[in-house]
C-alpha cells in the first residue's frame, strides 16, 4: 500500500512539473494571440525546477548515456531560448496594455492573465506614465504662466497701423481705445512711442 502511494506521488509530481512541450506550446499560443495568454501562476517556479533538472542531467558525464545527455543539453538550451522569447512577447503586450490603460482603461481579462511579477511590472509602468504625464502637465502650466507674465495689457490712445512683432508676425492695425494683450517688449515700445498706455497704470 505504501509502495502504491509512493508510486502515485511520483506520478503526481511528474504531471504537475512543466514539460518541454508545454513550454513550447505556451510560446506558440503567445505568438499567435494579440491578447496576453493565460499561463499557470507558478509557471516561472516550475520552469526553474525543470531547467535545474535538465542542467544537472546535461552536465553529467556518462558514456553509456551520451546520446541522452547530448539531447538533454540541446533541450536545455532550447528551453532557455523559448522562455526568453515568451517573456519578451509578454513584455511587449504588457507595455501595450499599459499604454491603452493610461488612455482608456484595461479589460479585467487581460489583467487576470498576468503573472504576479507581470502585475508588478504593469503597476510600475502605469506609475511611471502617470508621473510623466503629471510632469508634462506641470511644464505646460508653467509655460502658460510664463507667457502670461511676459505679456502686457495695453490700451491704444491713438489709431495705429499694423506692426511686426519680434518674431516677424504682423499684428494690428489698432484703433484708439482698443485694449489688447501683447508681448511685454512690443507693448513697452508702443507705450514709449505714446501710442498706448498700460491698462495697469492708475
Amino acid at each position: 500500500m505504501m509502495k502504491n502511494n509512493k508510486h502515485y506521488k511520483q506520478n503526481y509530481i511528474f504531471k504537475t512539473m512543466i514539460t518541454y512541450n508545454e513550454l513550447y506550446d505556451a510560446l506558440r499560443k503567445e505568438r499567435y494571440s494579440e491578447q496576453l495568454r493565460p499561463i499557470p501562476k507558478n509557471f516561472i517556479k516550475e520552469l526553474s525546477s525543470y531547467l535545474k533538472d535538465k542542467k544537472e542531467l546535461a552536465e553529467k558525464k556518462d558514456d553509456n548515456f551520451s546520446e541522452t545527455i547530448t539531447k538533454t543539453k540541446k533541450q536545455f538550451e532550447n528551453s532557455i531560448a523559448i522562455f526568453k522569447e515568451l517573456i519578451l512577447r509578454r513584455k511587449k503586450k504588457i507595455l501595450e496594455l499599459a499604454f491603452v490603460a493610461a488612455e482608456t482603461g484595461i479589460s479585467k481579462r487581460d489583467f487576470e492573465n498576468m503573472l504576479a511579477i507581470e502585475k508588478d511590472q504593469f503597476d510600475g509602468i502605469m506609475k511611471s506614465l502617470e508621473k510623466g504625464d503629471k510632469k508634462i502637465e506641470e511644464t505646460l502650466k508653467g509655460l502658460d504662466n510664463e507667457n502670461k507674465s511676459q505679456n502686457k495689457m495695453i490700451v491704444f490712445i491713438e489709431d495705429t497701423e499694423a506692426i511686426l512683432d519680434f518674431e516677424g508676425n504682423e499684428i494690428g492695425p489698432f484703433n484708439k481705445g482698443d485694449i489688447v494683450n501683447l508681448s511685454e517688449a512690443v507693448a513697452l515700445i508702443l507705450i514709449n512711442d505714446k501710442k498706448a498706455e498700460s491698462v495697469d497704470e492708475e
